[in-house]
Order: structure tokens, then sequence, then C-alpha cells
């Protein structure tokens, strides 16, 4: 999504069905297969002329969200991937992970590694000028490994150096509605300078409040900007009705109106301070929680009264993806949409990124502008993009394609 409203080509590998529907539906070019695959018995598919390896490992395994398996990995994916670089077997690496008991998800995060070492030892390709990884929090340790390696260029990089830098990033502070924070590592081939920071655009959002309880009439009260030089953070009532202006905008927040202004709080569908019973709140003058897969069960109430009377309402798919930072438009397609959204890196950030990474400056402002509407895509396209990702089923992951009665009512 950011290479493309930055101009950048770029083509995709993404196991989940769902998603790849989503993606041939809105013009993206994506292959539906399993990266490890891919690299194993697929590598020369990809055209030599990509020079640049972006990518986000499964975040379950390593998010506060989840049992903290990767957390607890860290240390043990930190030697597996200097022994990658040494040069040991991959097979017996393999071996070696499994009998260890190492999630496979959270092995996967060695995979844009495996990626660089197969680059470099082909002979009819380039190793990858610019490499662009994010993931939660928890894995910046591993980015900084990455980094520290990547700078060295010893052992199977034969001498392939980068600048590299790693930083974590909190998406309000770069106009996302949403309170995210990512770790992202950003490294490229030297001759273009060294990778600076990235310049944020808006102030961070500070909760100040202290605990509440949802029945104060506090939630509707508004947070006064901070003082300074940048904007203060985009709030969730602020984005959805910038959404709900504009032409044919699916997003429609008249429930949500009390005399002209939008007022809601949302109640999100994980607890807070180690309580699952102390479902964190937010009001629509805030940003949102971080939007996760579970984002349908978040509940948003109007009023108090609905609150005390348990009436709840749910952000529909469109404003989930607007929270997001995606087009009002965005053809979401599928099954597991909120899932979808969830998982998605937000759009405005990763223009951020990538323009760093790839141009050293920051995203212009008819860029960000247009990057609120989607293009239509010909059907006709759509239908060539998935005939290409998916034709032969039998390479797309096992089982993928095997759809119960009910799902095929809904599938595109």
């Amino acid at each position: 999504m950011a290479a493309h409203f930055l101009g950048f080509k770029s083509i995709g590998i993404e196991w989940d069905r769902n998603a790849c529907e989503t993606r041939y539906a809105a013009g993206l070019p994506t292959i539906h297969a399993d990266v490890s695959v891919m690299r194993e018995t697929r590598f020369d598919e990809i055209p030599k002329s990509v020079d640049v390896l972006a990518g986000g490992p499964p975040c379950q395994s390593f998010s506060v969200a989840g049992n903290g398996a990767g957390r607890e990995a860290l240390e043990t994916v930190k030697e597996f991937m200097h022994r990658l670089v040494d040069g040991e077997d991959e097979a017996e690496i393999d071996k070696d992970l499994h009998a260890r008991g190492v999630d496979p998800r959270t092995a996967l995060v060695l995979e844009p590694l495996r990626w660089l070492l197969k680059a470099i030892d082909a002979e009819d390709r380039d190793p990858y000028s610019v490499i662009v990884l994010e993931q939660v929090p928890a894995v910046l340790p591993l980015w900084e490994v990455y980094a520290k390696l990547l700078r060295g260029g010893e052992g199977r990089l034969k001498g392939v150096k980068y600048e590299a830098e790693c930083w974590e990033l909190k998406t309000e502070q770069f106009g996302v509605p949403q309170t995210r924070t990512r770790a992202v590592l950003v490294a490229r081939r030297p001759g273009h300078g060294a990778v600076e920071p990235l310049e944020a655009t808006h102030l961070p959002f500070v909760l100040q409040r202290g605990k509440r309880n949802a029945a104060q009439a506090d939630l509707f009260a508004t947070d006064s900007a901070v003082a300074g030089t940048k904007p203060r953070w985009l709030s969730m009532a602020e984005a959805l009705d910038a959404a709900s202006k504009l032409k044919d905008s699916p997003v429609d927040v008249s429930r949500l109106r009390t005399g002209g202004d939008i007022n809601f709080f949302v109640v999100s569908n994980y607890g807070s301070g180690g309580d699952p019973k102390n479902r964190g709140k937010r009001r629509s003058s805030e940003p949102a929680f971080t939007v996760t897969g579970k984002i349908s069960r978040n509940k948003v109430y109007k009023s108090l009264a609905e609150y005390e009377s348990g009436d709840s309402d749910r952000f529909t798919i469109p404003e989930s993806g607007v929270l997001q930072t995606f087009p009002h438009n965005f053809p979401w397609s599928g099954n597991d949409q909120a899932q979808q959204v969830g998982n998605a890196v937000p759009p405005r950030l990763g223009m951020h990124v990538l323009s760093r990474a790839l141009r050293s400056d920051s995203p212009r402002a008819d860029e960000l502008a247009a990057a609120t509407t989607w293009l239509p895509v010909p059907r006709t396209t759509t239908d060539e993009l998935r005939e290409i990702g998916c034709g032969d089923q039998s390479r797309c992951p096992p089982d993928e394609h095997k759809v119960t009665r009910a799902r095929r009512k809904s599938a595109p």
C-alpha cells in the first residue's frame, strides 16, 4: 500500500487466501504462497529487478496480547541468526528449531535474513539494495542484531554491508488516528548516506487522566491540544468524520452523532493492567486503541445510558480500515476482514518509513492526501491477478482453497 502511494511497484507474497482476495481486488500483484516455500523452491519466480525486501513476520507470538512464546525465545532466535550468517547448514538449523520447540511463527523472523542470503548466493541477481522490516516492540532486540550483522558483512554475507538503523515508532506521531508502537528496521547499501531517523509529524498521545470509570461524564470531555510546533495527534472522530465526507464513502457516522458532533466512547476487547476484566476505554476525541484482528469485538457506545444498558455498536470494516489509515473505499474482500485490517501495517506509517528508506525524505503532502482514496480496479484486472497468484492452486498453501458451503456464498 505504502509503495503504491509513493509510486513504487511491488509484488507481495501472502499466505492467507482472504488477504490475497483483498489484494487482487485492489489491483496489487500477489503470489498466494508460503514465503519459506517461495525461497526454497520458487525463488526464481521473483523478478530479478526486485531490489527492495520489505516485510513483517507474524507478530502473534511476540505481541503482548499473545502468550509470550516469541518474547521468551528472543535469545534463541538471536543464536540462530548468528548460525545462519556463520554458514551452518540450513536443514540442520530447521531441525534444531523444531527440536527446541520454537514456534513456527516465531521462526519466521529469520526469514528476511534467509531471503537476503539466498539473493547473495544467487549468481544471476544482486543483493537487495534496501531492507525494511516491521514488528511489535518486543522484536526490537532482534532488529538490533539484524542491524549489527548487516553492518558487518561477515560470513555468508560475503562482504555485503549495509547502513542499518532501527527504532520504535508511535503511529499517532505520524498522523495515524491510533496508538500503536512498532519496531522498524531500515537497511540500505552504502552510497545513499546514513539512514536518518524519521521525523514525527504529530505530537505523541499521553493519557494523563489516570484510571477512570466508563460511567464518568469526563468520557466526553475534550483534551486540549498540547502547545508545540507540531499538531496534536489525530482523533477517531476527526478521522471518521473526514472519511465520511469523501465522495461515495461507505463510512457513515451519522449514528454516532449527537447534535451534529461525533460523540462516542470505545470499550476495548482486551483487558488492561493484567486484569482481563478491566477493559480499556477511549473517547472519540482520542486516538483509537491499537487496531487488532479483534477490532470488531470492541464495543462502541454513544452515551452513558447505552453503556449502562449494554446497548453497544461496533465499528464497520471500512471504519476500522480508516483507523488504520486505509482509504475509505478500500475493497476489503474475502472472509476474516477484521483480521486482515488488524494484521496490516498502517499505510500512512508505511509511507513515512518507505519514503525515508527509498528517498531519504518524508512523504509529500499531495501523496498523503491521495492516500485517502483508492481508485477503482477493473474486475478483469482482479481476475488476471488471481490467475497469476492462485492459478495453480496446488502451489498455494495446503488446504487454503478448501472452503465450506457457507464461505463459498460470500466468496468474491
